[in-house]
């Protein structure tokens, strides 16, 4: 198989390609026996407080509106936030057959530590180890019924959780989130070059909380400075995918768990570079 039409799930492919010579393939998690997911993406950032969570989430919702069959795998193990946003409360259940996710009220499929917790509120005081466990637990032993693509919301920077998701699970690419400040450059090369080490394929970059638009005038005012994502992009060779304003009404929608009635066509262009990647 050559590299460009590589799925990277080394656990479904008998080819003797560098990555399985490499050992790659002893760390690829088989999914669980019941599920079906066509694409794996994953939404990552260099640092925490950037939106990457309402990124994931607005990207599976703009798709599921598409007609394809999204899902959400909530990898932020210690900052749980995807539930809530779209109000789902109460445990998941299971079987000896694997555990069914939480769907949402569009019919998008939720997997994420606090649908596993009796109190959603506790605290997940675990080690690196044990939370990447559950990560790929979420792979192995969630059934996934036909899922065309899975979002995977990690925590951020480059430690155990997203070492575990680029290694154990077949991942097809990556869209980086990150903020206007001036250390943009420095934190998504973290995020950039971590992927390019793993051989995962990036998508792009969305800036988030790019503007404000003033509701009298209509004129964009740079909140936090000028953005520096054209410089960053180009620097990295990546594609700008979308710049998302800073608004209030977004934040409430996410604070009340509506989530999915959020219209943003900022993030179009991200969803359609998905969208393509999965023709692939």
């Amino acid at each position: 198989m050559s590299e460009e039409n590589c799925n990277h799930n080394c656990s479904s492919c008998e080819e003797n390609c560098p990555s399985r010579e490499s050992g790659h393939a002893d760390f690829m998690a088989k999914p669980n026996p019941r599920s079906k997911v066509g694409h794996v993406i994953g939404i990552v950032s260099g640092k925490g407080g950037v939106g990457k969570s309402l990124v994931t989430s607005m990207l599976s919702v703009l798709l599921n509106r598409r007609g394809f069959h999204t899902g959400i795998l909530d990898a932020d193990i210690t900052g749980p936030s995807i539930p809530k946003m779209f109000g789902l409360h109460g445990k998941v259940i299971g079987s000896d057959a694997g555990i069914i996710p939480a769907k949402t009220k569009s019919g998008i499929d939720v997997i994420s530590v606090n649908l596993l917790l009796d109190n959603e509120s506790a605290p997940v005081v675990w080690r690196g180890p044990l939370i990447g466990n559950i990560v790929k637990q979420f792979w192995t032993d969630v059934i996934w019924p036909d899922v065309d693509y899975l979002f995977v919301d990690m925590p951020p920077g480059t430690g155990d959780v997203p070492l575990t998701v680029f290694q154990s699970l077949p991942v097809d690419g990556i869209v980086v989130v990150t903020s206007p400040q001036e250390l943009v450059s420095l934190i998504v090369s973290k995020a950039v070059n971590m992927a390019k080490m793993m051989n995962i394929p990036i998508f792009g970059i969305v800036e988030n909380m790019s503007y404000v638009k003033c509701p009298d005038c209509g004129k964009k005012i740079n909140v936090f400075g000028e953005s520096h994502l054209d410089e960053t992009a180009k620097e990295y060779g990546l594609k700008v995918l979308g710049r998302v304003p800073l608004d209030p009404s977004i934040a409430q929608k996410c604070d009340d768990g509506s989530v999915e009635e959020i219209q943003m066509p900022s993030l179009e262009k991200a969803a359609d570079a998905v969208q393509a990647a999965g023709k692939k």
